[in-house]
């Protein structure tokens, strides 16, 4: 395969990953499709993550990825390169939404106990009784209801939509490099050498 063809079929791949993530990101500031206060909502949905990191951040290399593949192959050696200096930002914007997604899941939701007072009842700094492991402690979250389950399951979806999009941006880097090296594919350079 070209590095022209492989750079567009991550670049459409990419696209759909981060529809995804920005949908999910934006679902974690209604829990159960509630609005809630602003001062109710978990700490760790404010950093974006999905929006900006595994959205904006990865939807900009797709789009010159796809230009890079355009032309069916790799004879656009600026093209290239131009992707793989985005490939990084994509890169950085998957990892850093991976990441933020692990300190979500690790950290537990924002909930109330029972009091009105919304605290986090599950940021103890220890993982040996981490609440991930012991769903018999999620019934201390009284409100809002279902609140744990909805944030382990979107920062799961988070978390995965990151190292996907960060692995497909360093493969990306990979073949930028090798499209802005090499030029032209071997099958025009063993057509160029054979017409000779």
């Amino acid at each position: 395969m070209c590095t022209g063809k492989c750079s567009k079929c991550i670049g459409i791949t990419l696209f759909p990953l981060a529809a995804c993530a920005i949908v999910s990101n934006i679902l974690l500031y209604f829990p159960n499709g509630r609005v809630l206060q602003l001062s109710e909502i978990t700490d760790l949905v404010w950093f974006f993550h999905g929006i900006l990191g595994a959205g904006i951040l990865v939807l900009l290399p797709a789009f010159m990825m796809l230009g890079a593949g355009g032309a069916g192959c790799c004879a656009n050696r600026c093209g290239m390169l131009l992707s793989v200096v985005l490939a990084v930002l994509g890169f950085a914007g998957g990892a850093y939404c991976a990441v933020i997604s692990s300190l979500g899941l690790i950290g537990g939701p924002l909930c109330d106990t029972g009091d009105g007072e919304y605290l986090y009842p599950f940021r103890n700094g220890t993982l040996e009784d981490n609440y991930l492991f012991n769903q018999t402690t999620w019934s201390i979250c009284k409100e809002p209801e279902n609140i744990i389950l909805w944030n382990i399951v979107l920062f799961s979806i988070l978390l995965a939509i990151g190292v996907i999009e960060a692995i497909l941006c360093f493969i990306q880097i990979i073949n930028g490099l090798t499209g802005f090296i090499c030029g032209t594919c071997m099958r025009k350079r063993k057509t160029n050498i054979s017409g000779m």
